[in-house]
């Protein structure tokens, strides 16, 4: 059994993350709905989605305290309105989540830009990400400076719209596959950052193996169905990981046999000790 140093920070804010939702005068994708496609934007639509992500970034994101340089410009660069159901594009840069069919969503702006941020990613890095969903995260992630994305999602619809959404943007530093994410992907590892965006009642043990030394962990952690809390794990050289809590926040279940066999056996469990 690994060692864990906990740290907790006097966070009492609950964070608002990958939930399900109910948007302003506009119906919930059904767990059938059709997955988002890369549809062309007429120019003039394109300027005004340039300017609600301009404010986004800078009412929702830097003035909640987001300071790195290279993931204010990623969440300014990336056309969130493109990795979103058409019906939900007026809403594509509000601060909350959004369905994107199969019971999964898109996570809020705010939660997306922290969870990167708290990656502290530099030059070099290779990350694995667990939940493409519509592969907006991924997307944001592959706009860090020479960073190497690899991201799993486990739902196959899901997961082959967002390869041709990122293939048909020019993200060739993102390597996408379709598999129970929960064993991660051994062949890659180690990774120099791992971002989980459903929530497992305990943190994967092979996760944690496929960390590097000085790696970082982001992860929701809790029942499913209630709120959690969001993690950020540090392993040292030594093998222990060191613990950080960031606050509650309400993601949607980490889905598959891999979880569903492995409840309650890996390095932490809900509630944390």
């Amino acid at each position: 059994m690994r060692r864990i140093g906990v740290v907790l920070p006097l966070a009492l804010a609950l964070l608002v993350a990958c939930t399900a939702v109910t948007t302003p005068a506009t119906p919930t994708t059904s767990p059938t709905a059709t997955v988002p496609k890369p549809l062309p934007t007429p120019s003039g639509d394109e300027a005004v989605f340039a300017q609600q992500r301009e404010r986004m970034v800078i009412d929702t994101i830097e003035r909640r305290g987001i300071t790195d340089e290279d993931v204010l410009r990623a969440m300014r660069t990336v056309p969130r309105h493109l990795f979103v159901p058409e019906s939900q594009r007026q809403h594509a840069y509000g601060d909350y989540p959004l369905p994107i069919g199969y019971g999964q969503t898109i996570s809020q702006p705010y939660i997306v830009a922290l969870m990167t941020e708290l990656l502290e990613l530099k030059e070099g890095d290779k990350v694995l990400e667990i939940g493409t969903g519509s592969g907006y995260q991924a997307a944001i992630l592959a706009e860090i400076p020479g960073i190497k994305v690899y991201t799993i999602e486990i739902i196959p619809d899901l997961a082959e719209s967002a390869r041709e959404r990122l293939e048909s943007q020019g993200y060739t530093n993102v390597h996408c596959k379709q598999d129970d994410g929960y064993y991660g992907w051994s062949e890659h590892a180690p990774f120099d950052a791992i971002i989980v965006t459903a929530a497992p009642d305990h943190v994967p043990p092979f996760l944690m193996d496929q960390m590097a030394n000085g790696g970082r962990m982001v992860i929701p952690i809790g029942p499913p169905g209630g709120y959690q809390t969001l993690w950020k794990f540090v392993k040292s050289p030594d093998g222990e990981l060191q613990a950080f809590n960031k606050g509650g926040v309400a993601f949607v279940p980490f889905t598959g046999p891999g979880a569903e066999s492995h409840r309650g056996e890996g390095g932490h469990e809900w509630p944390f000790p």
